[in-house]
């Protein structure tokens, strides 16, 4: 009979779990020592959160399940930050963290034993799509298979394993891999179907829950030559170029039109949340057909009036079989070509300038990692990757320093190189991390834009009539810095043609990387920034 340590990599294993990102600790030690005979990459971390936003970048990356490591009590709660960011994006992550040994504790009293807490799961609960405890061996291997199984069923987030730090070494019955879900939804419904045939304006707004539909998507968006909006995690789903492609956000006025003047939307994969809708100032469509396998989370924030509950690809390929071609492709992309150029009219030139440095230097096969940050969110609204999965923004639950901890597990998902794009200040949460880039040679090009400060803080502050206070920021050399941990550095001036080709030399080489650039100029925030939502001119930021 094999140890509970090792049950649980096994487990890991069957799933086709390729790396681990963790930190060490008293407790979880046979975890390690499981995973030194086994065929999974461990990857050792600066700090316990870094470890949870390794893990999420790597599953945005790849589709696969991500995997964080934590020791007990302070360990475990340091990840919760970054679970509760992969829990807003709906990422399919497993936290496994050990407790207190099971002979130790005694229910409803504290002992004061080392890393004890009162309800260490319980801390868990609200970011997690489920918790799984395995306080006997029994209950280890049942524990840990139901606990991956339930991270990588659809519709996905994170999932919350605790071992007794005992049961890591005793031994314990094999765990048994539970069968993978059924991905099939259902087809699509004669309601839906009827409202399209009868729309005269239909558009589509294509949401994370589409990433892997993207083929089903771009065949129902021509059938009915309808534009598409796609929210931060469905970038990609159409390539730049594509003639349904509005490109831009619905925060930008000629393209919020567009949402305003359809009879008939179809979300699909989408909960249309209150980031991507100015906290739900959209108007509600006179019909909205929503695909999605959460029925509960479709209609949270929006009526909803046919729903097709089911997986994206399945649902929208049934839906666009069920409709006659309308045609009109070339005209709809001569319209959006027209909206995106009045767009571009009215946006920070710097800004575009900044957009076209990053698309003339990231492959298209490349994996952007934005941070909470003004140039992020310029990428979040406005550059279109050349496929799903590419472009990877905080703004579940908008977590600073999320980019370059989580860069570290997207450069290891086998997608393409992986530049990660950070503020001096969210930067510096994890800037430890860069020991872990040096020692595991990681295929990363951190990009850290260093404005002085707090570029969106000192903005608001500005726009609510007031002067900086609290948010400028004393920072390193970032280039020594990096120079210490052995990564090579260097540093430009700006964020234009000097910036691309610097960082167009930086991503070709897989040796890890730091660009700085220095932005005493910096970009002003884009308008899918709270403040600047143009349908919430005159109200109080969120």
């Amino acid at each position: 009979m094999a140890s509970g340590a090792h049950v649980i990599v096994e487990l890991l294993e069957a799933e086709g779990v390729e790396v681990c990102f963790g930190l060490p600790g008293v407790h979880n030690l046979a975890l390690w020592e499981a995973l030194r005979e086994s065929s999974i990459r461990l990857v050792g971390v600066r700090h316990e959160q870094a470890a949870a936003y390794a893990a999420d970048g790597y599953a945005r990356a790849s589709g696969r399940l991500g995997v964080a490591l934590t020791t007990t009590g302070p360990g475990a709660a340091n990840t919760l930050a970054a679970v509760g960011e992969a829990w807003a994006s709906r990422s399919p992550v497993l936290v496994i963290a050990t407790d207190i040994p099971s002979t130790l504790r005694r229910p409803g009293a504290y002992r004061g034993v080392l890393h004890e807490t009162a309800d260490q799961a319980a801390m868990f609960a609200p970011v997690v799509k489920s918790t799984h405890l395995a306080h006997c061996a029994d209950a280890v291997g049942p524990a840990a298979a139901l606990a991956i199984d339930q991270a990588v069923a659809a519709p996905t987030r994170p999932v919350y394993l605790e071992v007794a730090t005992d049961l890591l070494a005793a031994e314990a019955p094999p765990g048994i891999a539970a069968p993978p879900a059924d991905p099939a939804g259902s087809p699509a419904g004669d309601h839906a179907a009827e409202l399209l045939e009868r729309a005269e304006r239909p558009l589509l707004w294509v949401g994370s829950g589409a990433r892997d539909a993207a083929p089903a998507v771009r065949t129902l968006a021509e059938r009915l030559a309808a534009p598409v909006l796609t929210s931060y995690g469905g970038a990609g789903v159409l390539p730049p170029g594509h003639p349904c492609l509005v490109g831009l956000p619905p925060h930008v006025p000629e393209a919020g039109r567009l949402w305003d003047e359809a009879d008939v939307v179809v979300a699909i994969g989408s909960d249309l949340d209150g980031v991507q809708t100015q906290n739900f100032a959209q108007p509600q469509p006179p019909a909205l057909i929503a695909i999605n396998l959460d029925a509960a989370g479709a209609a949270t924030n929006y009526r909803v009036d046919a729903l097709l509950q089911g997986d994206a690809a399945v649902c929208a390929a049934a839906l666009a079989e069920s409709l006659p071609s309308r045609g009109g492709l070339d005209e709809l992309h001569r319209r959006l070509n027209g909206v995106r150029a009045d767009a571009c009219q009215g946006l920070d030139g710097a800004a575009l300038r900044f957009l076209d440095a990053i698309s003339f230097a990231v492959p298209d096969e490349g994996v952007l990692v934005a941070d909470m940050c003004i140039p992020g969110y310029w990428l979040a609204g406005f550059h279109t990757p050349h496929a799903p999965r590419r472009l990877q923004v905080p703004l579940g639950w908008g977590t600073l320093g999320y980019a370059f901890p989580a860069g570290l597990g997207a450069a290891l998902a086998g997608a393409g190189p992986a530049v990660a794009i950070a503020g001096d200040g969210g930067f510096l949460f994890a800037c430890g991390e860069l020991a872990t880039l040096a020692q595991e040679e990681i295929p990363l090009t951190v990009v850290v834009v260093d404005d002085g400060g707090y570029g969106m803080l000192r903005y608001d502050q500005e726009r609510a009539g007031g002067s900086r206070f609290g948010v400028d920021l004393h920072t390193p050399d970032f280039v020594g810095l990096a120079g210490a941990f052995g990564v090579r550095a260097e540093a430009v001036d700006g964020l234009e043609d000097e910036f691309g080709d610097a960082l167009a030399r930086q991503v070709a080489d897989p040796a890890p990387s730091l660009l700085l650039v220095r932005t005493p100029e910096a970009l002003m925030p884009p308008p899918n920034t709270s403040p600047n939502w143009y349908r919430r001119a005159g109200a109080p930021s969120p």
